[in-house]
């Protein structure tokens, strides 16, 4: 995030927002101001950004006649999102502060060597830790204790669309995402993977949400899509796996997706 937040210094912040305060670029209260802004400002930016693309381009209009889809949802699903988005961002700000100042194993090219190999050998265990990681807790989040006071909202979108893909209550937003920041914290990761994970991660939350199953047949059975989370919104106790249906299956908790089941042609909306 200390990329972003130079970037932002040089080119904004430090000749036109802090120029009379006498704060230097490294004063930790000049530091949270502006990440609280960057950080909220960016969340919505994306959201709305992918959210609206997969909606216009690749959603499923034709869940929209289900008759489990609510009124006004669409709507409903964005006044969630951004009431939860700057409360989501609070505990998130204070990790990202602690990662400016050096107490998480990113690193950058000046520091040691990067290169193909070694990103996708971090692209690769960090999908698989954070899958492992989302799992567990997005399962526990599920136990009658949690459920109704945190992830309850979130199913409120039985049928959701792709402006759903964030419309958690702020903790449970929280936990779903602190996998992500937990990795770099114990494992070395270059900080423009980070960057690039971050977008990726936020990308593959919407076309989780987006009802378009088109995932090639080899892949159906490993790689936990739309049609595997439409399901788990629906049924609930099932498809708890953020990437793979490794968990799911190792677990027992996995679900054939309807829509890849022969049953599908007895579905009546």
């Amino acid at each position: 995030m200390d990329i972003v937040l130079n970037i932002y210094d040089h080119w904004l912040l430090t000749p036109y927002v802090y120029p009379k305060t006498g704060w230097p670029e490294n004063n930790p209260i000049r530091q949270l101001i502006s990440l609280t802004l960057l950080v909220n400002i960016h969340g919505v930016l994306l959201y709305f950004l992918l959210a609206s693309f997969s909606y216009f381009f690749l959603f499923d209009k034709q869940l929209m006649k289900h008759s489990l889809f609510l009124k006004n949802q669409i709507q409903q699903e964005i006044k969630v999102t951004l009431k939860n988005i700057p409360l989501m961002s609070l505990p998130t700000i204070i990790i990202f502060m602690f990662e400016i100042h050096g107490y998480s194993k990113l690193y950058d090219s000046t520091e040691r060597s990067y290169n193909l190999i070694q990103f996708l050998k971090e692209f690769i265990t960090f999908l698989f830790f954070t899958d492992m990681f989302i799992y567990f807790i997005h399962r526990s989040l599920h136990h009658r204790l949690l459920y109704k006071h945190l992830h309850k909202l979130h199913h409120q979108w039985i049928i959701p669309t792709p402006f759903a893909s964030h419309a958690f209550q702020w903790f449970d937003g929280f936990l779903q995402s602190s996998p992500y920041h937990l990795y770099v914290f114990l494992f070395p990761l270059h900080k423009l993977s980070y960057l690039g994970f971050f977008i990726f991660v936020n990308i593959w939350t919407v076309s989780i949400h987006d009802g378009n199953y088109s995932v090639p047949k080899y892949l159906r059975p490993i790689i936990n899509g739309a049609a595997h989370h439409n399901d788990h919104h629906q049924y609930y106790n099932c498809n708890y796996g953020q990437f793979f249906t490794f968990w799911d299956r190792l677990m027992n908790t996995f679900h054939l997706p309807f829509v890849y089941s022969k049953k599908r042609k007895n579905e009546k909306y």
